[in-house]
């Protein structure tokens, strides 16, 4: 298989990063005036995970289970990942598992690339540190049921194109509705907030136009 655009990716993740700038390109004007996480933030890992599908390379996305109410994110579209534990050791251990447990792609196959800027959700109070890997093959995924809806695989050229970039009005509590709210639409799904900061991120340090196009395509 030709890994021309993991090569791409694993170059540009060891440049300085685009950071809050990039992120912020997909942020409601509400989470641009936050300030710096505070000092007991707790700390989660997630996986922007590549795979190989139809002669694409594909990101996996899961729509978290909503019948849980202490968990602050129910119902939305989300990188796997989750909260660290003490015997991760690392955050990217964190992510590593976190993605095996959710959707059933083993640690051991996935090779990490680097990582993304750290972004704090005041919302839940954790301090997100986002990795980017990828596997060889088209995994055979495995959703927790107790955690995850659904599984949503994206093609990367997908998120590149401005259709799908979208504003809409989000309802978030009973009494606060944010007005024109940046989001990617995936298969008529909502993905925005943190996700799509990030999401945002990675596709800057990809990279756009038509040799971000091509690349997408190189598997």
């Amino acid at each position: 298989m030709k890994i021309k655009f993991i090569h791409h990716l694993e170059e540009r993740l060891r440049h300085p990063l685009p950071g809050a700038d990039a992120q912020y390109k997909m942020a409601h004007a509400v989470r641009r005036s936050e300030e710096s996480p505070p000092a007991h933030a707790r700390n989660a890992g997630v996986l922007a995970l590549f795979y190989p599908k139809a002669g694409q390379w594909y990101l996996v996305l899961i729509e978290r289970q909503s019948h849980n109410p202490d968990d602050r994110h129910r119902g939305q579209i989300s990188f796997p990942g989750g909260r660290y534990e003490p015997g991760d050791g690392h955050l990217r251990n964190t992510a590593l598992r976190e993605t095996e447990e959710e959707v059933g792609v083993e640690a051991g196959t996935v090779n990490v690339l680097g990582s993304l800027t750290e972004l704090y959700i005041p919302v839940s109070n954790y301090l997100v540190h986002p990795y980017v890997g990828y596997v060889d093959y088209h995994p055979s995924f495995r959703p927790e049921e107790k955690e995850v809806k659904s599984i949503i695989e994206i093609p990367l050229d997908h998120l590149q194109q401005p259709c799908n970039i979208r504003l809409t009005d989000m309802k978030i509590s009973e009494h606060i509705v944010l007005k024109e709210v940046p989001y990617f639409d995936v298969e008529g799904k909502i993905v925005w907030g943190a996700t799509a900061m990030m999401l945002s991120e990675l596709l800057e340090v990809i990279g756009g136009g038509e040799e971000g196009l091509r690349l997408f395509g190189v598997v």
